[in-house]
This record gives structure tokens, sequence and C-alpha cells, in this order.
């Protein structure tokens, strides 16, 4: 009876965690989209500044403050040689994320945003010539295919907001990819990552908002109606965006890689409705369906990632097989991909 009412809040602790991390998640999407098309808040440096500074402040409270978290020490010399060109990588995704947010739908940076296997296979492959399955290859053929057909027929496609959120993917992969030569030794949780890395990205684009939007920011404070209850929204976006961070750490550890991988794909389904009934942006049968296509594609990657990660002792190890004596550890699990 013991064991049966310790499985049954097993499962009920990780559909939470999984609905939390949902909630936080599609917030964060819908509070940025929102500050930039209705409230005409178009600065998205500014934003990015605001969500680093928080999540920096929110970072301090979790480990020294609260003291929920233990801090994983690193030597200072490595801050600089090491976390610093991590920070830089982690600024430029964000950046191009909050670009892409004020130029084109949730639901089709959402799709974008899932072309991110795609691009770190292809950039280990062709970097460090990793070996991978055939299978892994096979997986990106949905992937790719689903973001051509929602490209081809997005009735708000805008380049610059579509190249923000590609580059945007070719950002996360290269921070994945460096992770295991910049800090190798350092297996950092997705607190500790927001801790080290949110100040340097604070210094690294404070000012470039200030020089580029400055200006701008001033004249948008002068001239709104509501400043105050903007101002809420603005900052509660930087808020929810540290909050997504902490709810990861708590779903990793109350979910299995199959599940996480399942429910990150549901997400950007739920990203893709929401952004439909609330901001009613344009969508066609055929940029559904390669959203739908994209999803499938992306559950079959992680599907079979996790099949080749379980295979028996003594078969290669994959996706890749090591060149050198040396394995690399990993900065964080995989399972990290998603901050915003």
């Amino acid at each position: 009876m013991e064991e049966s009412r310790l499985c049954q809040w097993s499962a009920i602790r990780s559909i939470l965690a999984i609905f939390q991390w949902w909630g936080f998640n599609v917030t964060v999407i819908i509070m940025n989209k929102w500050i930039f098309q209705k409230l005409d808040f178009k600065f998205p440096l500014t934003v990015s500044c605001i969500h680093f500074i928080s999540s920096t402040i929110g970072a301090y409270l979790v480990i020294k403050v609260l003291k929920l978290k233990p801090l994983i020490q690193v030597d200072p010399e490595d801050r600089w040689r090491r976390i610093f060109p991590m920070s830089f990588i982690f600024c430029i995704n964000i950046v191009l994320g909050n670009v892409s947010l004020r130029y084109i739908p949730v639901s089709f940076m959402q799709t974008i945003k899932s072309f991110t296997p795609a691009t770190t296979v292809i950039l280990q492959w062709l970097i460090w010539k990793k070996y991978f399955d055939w299978r892994i290859w096979a997986s990106l053929i949905p992937i790719v295919g689903g973001i051509m057909l929602s490209s081809v027929t997005e009735l708000s496609f805008n380049m610059l907001g579509f190249c923000a959120a590609l580059f945007g993917c070719i950002a996360t992969s290269t921070k994945t990819i460096l992770a295991e030569s910049l800090l190798h030794g350092y297996k950092f949780d997705s607190i500790n990552t927001v801790y080290y890395m949110a100040p340097f990205a604070t210094m690294i684009l404070a000012v470039p908002a200030m020089v580029l939007e400055g200006p701008g920011v001033v004249e948008w404070i002068l001239t709104c109606p509501s400043i105050f209850s903007s101002l809420f929204i603005i900052f509660g976006s930087g808020v929810s965006a540290f909050c997504l961070n902490f709810s990861i750490f708590y779903v990793i550890h109350s979910t299995t890689a199959v599940t996480f991988n399942v429910a990150g794909n549901l997400k950007v389904a739920v990203a893709f409705t929401c952004s439909w009934l609330i901001f009613r942006n344009p969508i066609s049968m055929m940029n559904a369906i390669g959203c739908g296509v994209t999803l499938v594609g992306c559950t079959f990657y992680g599907y079979v990632r996790q099949k080749l990660s379980n295979q028996a002792p003594g078969a290669p190890v994959l996706p890749h097989t090591p060149r050198t004596k040396t394995e690399l550890l990993p900065l964080v699990s995989e399972k990290l991909d998603d901050k915003v």
C-alpha cells in the first residue's frame, strides 16, 4: 500500500512539474510578445537585459540567501577564460529569441526553434567530425521538412524575424557544443548556470542596450499612457524568465528523459495554440501541418537519442564515437536546452 502511494505521488509530482514548466515557458513567451506588440515596447536588447538582471538577482537569492541549491565552485580564472565565452553565446541566444518575437508570431518562432536538434547534429558533424547513427539523420528529415513547409506557408512571414530565430537555433547548438570543451569538469545545473552566466550576459548587453535603445526607451516612458502597468508587465517578464529556469531544475528531477522530450514537444503545441487564441495571428492549414511534422520529427529524434544512450555496454557510444582518449564531461544535462 505504501509503495502504491509513493508511485501515485511520484506520478502526480511529475504531472505538476510538467504543467508548471509549461506555464512559465508559455507565460514568458506570451508576455514578451505582448510587450513588443501590445505595449509597443520595441526594444529587444532592453527586454533581454531586464531578463538577465532578474535572473542574476533570482539565482543569488536561491543559492546564497535561501540556500535551496548548493553553489558549484568555479576557479576565478575559469570564470573569464571559460564561462565568459559561454555567457556571450548565451546572451546572443536570448537576444535573437526576443528579436524574432518582435517580428514573427509565437507559433512560427516556436516551430523554427524546434530546428535546434538538426543544427546541433550538423555543427557537431562539421566541426568535430562526430559519427551519428543513421537513425539520428533519419529523424532530422521530418524536422527540416516541417520547418520548410511552415516557412513557405507562413502568412505572417518576416525575413528578419525568421533569420533571428534560425540563428538563435545555431547559437543554442553552439552553446551546447562549446560547453563540452570550455567547461570540461564542471557539471552545472540550471540554477548554477544562470548564477554564473547571467551577470556576464548583463555586462555584455548593458552598454549596447543603452547606446542603441536608450533614447527610444526614454521616449517610450515619456509617451506611454499607462506607464506603471506597462513597467509591471515588462519587469514581470524578467521574473517569469528566472522562474522558468528554476522550473527546469524541478522538472528534470521529476521526470524521465523520454517524458521530458515528449512534454517539451507538447509544450510547443501549447504555445502555438495559446498564441493564436491571444494574438489571433493567421495560420494556414499547411502551416499547422508543417508544425505537426516538425514536432513528430523532434519526438522521434528524442526517442532515438534515448534508445541509443541505453544500448548495451560494449556497443559504440552514441550519438558520437569519441576520437580522443578523454571523453569530455557535459556542462549540463541535455534536458536543459529549453531556457528562455
